[in-house]
């Protein structure tokens, strides 16, 4: 069973491991930094639907189909699907798994979803209450943009602050401890709002939320940046990531050298000039954690990270009301290595 170290980290004694892992992009996706990073990367973003909202739930569908694939693994090997998206009752997730037969359990934390899908899927697999748990997540550019923006054929400008959402997906699959990577502890975050109410600012809205949990990581484990081979954070872009440089340096944190941002790994924002700030969305911080992350620590290139997934927790009607934008941001301590005996003993 998980051990509760502090008051807001769960350490996995048993070590549970991703056994098996994929990621699906797009064309944007493909002229990036990590395109070789992908499984898949689709030509066509409608995915042949005739919706957007259709093709999200194509791209949910197809990285279930391809996590198995690469696992060996049947459907009816999986006990449960963790799943989460971007759009209303998390659409793009029931439409999109529900040929699998599977039990669903609906999740959202916006942006965040993917540390929080495979934290819980890695402590259902810690309690003996399923022995291989699945977490997926999506997003769709064009599906976020008609939700929560404006839809594509308003035209509108975007400002230096604008996120460009990920049109991509991951899966992951946690199961019993047996290789490498290894989900070691789960911090889930408390909901921060600092009155950030521009929704085209999402890197501020979700910073504060990155640097309460990333503090109290590290007040809980007694560790320190220098504990670990990076910090990876998603999707703050890159003014969330200087905030949160900011917001940790009071407390004599210094993240420099340390941090980067899954928002600025998968776009290069001097040729892909669109892009803003950064990358954003479900897919974001999905893909860069299951296209490439996940690879460095089962080929031992990195040996301890942190994996923070940020969502702006925002709805359109609550926006138009005057409401802020709070955040929320959930940790994953993910090793090449299993806890050692004497640790969990």
């Amino acid at each position: 069973m998980a051990t509760r170290i502090g008051r807001y980290t769960l350490r996995l004694d048993t070590s549970p491991s991703v056994e098996c892992y994929a990621a699906i992009g797009a064309k944007k996706e493909a002229e990036g930094p990590l395109a070789a990073c992908f499984d898949q990367l689709m030509e066509d973003s409608t995915l042949g639907e005739q919706t957007w909202e259709k093709a999200e739930s194509r791209l949910q569908k197809e990285i279930v189909a391809l996590a198995l694939n690469k696992g060996g693994l049947s459907p009816e090997e999986i006990d449960c699907i963790f799943a989460g998206d971007l759009l209303n009752q998390c659409t793009s997730s029931s439409y999109g798994l529900r040929s699998f037969g599977l039990p669903l359990i609906g999740v959202y934390g916006a942006c965040s979803t993917m540390a929080e899908s495979l934290g819980l899927a890695g402590l259902f697999v810690e309690g003996g209450f399923a022995r291989r748990a699945m977490a997926v997540t999506s997003s769709h550019f064009c599906s976020a943009e008609k939700q929560f923006r404006f839809p594509l054929e308003y035209g509108g400008q975007r400002p230096p602050t604008s996120q460009w959402t990920v049109t991509g997906a991951g899966a992951a699959v946690a199961g019993p401890s047996g290789g490498p990577p290894y989900l070691r502890a789960v911090t889930f975050g408390r909901v921060q709002d600092m009155g950030i109410k521009d929704a085209n600012n999402m890197g501020a809205a979700m910073a504060p939320a990155a640097a309460d949990t990333l503090l109290r990581y590290f007040d809980d484990t007694r560790t320190a940046p220098e504990d670990y081979d990076m910090i990876f954070t998603g999707d703050l872009g890159q003014i969330g990531s200087d905030l949160l440089l900011q917001l940790t340096a009071p407390r004599g944190i210094d993240l420099a050298g340390k941090h980067t941002d899954c928002g600025l790994l998968i776009y290069d924002r001097k040729k892909q000039t669109e892009v803003g700030a950064g990358g954003s969305g479900c897919g974001c911080a999905a893909t860069v954690l299951c296209g490439y992350l996940l690879d460095q620590l089962r080929e031992g290139r990195f040996q301890e990270i942190l994996f923070m997934a940020t969502g702006a927790l925002m709805s359109p009607t609550i926006v138009q009301q005057g409401e802020s934008i709070p955040g929320v941001a959930h940790l994953l301590h993910l090793s090449a290595n299993p806890w050692p005996k004497e640790v969990v003993s």
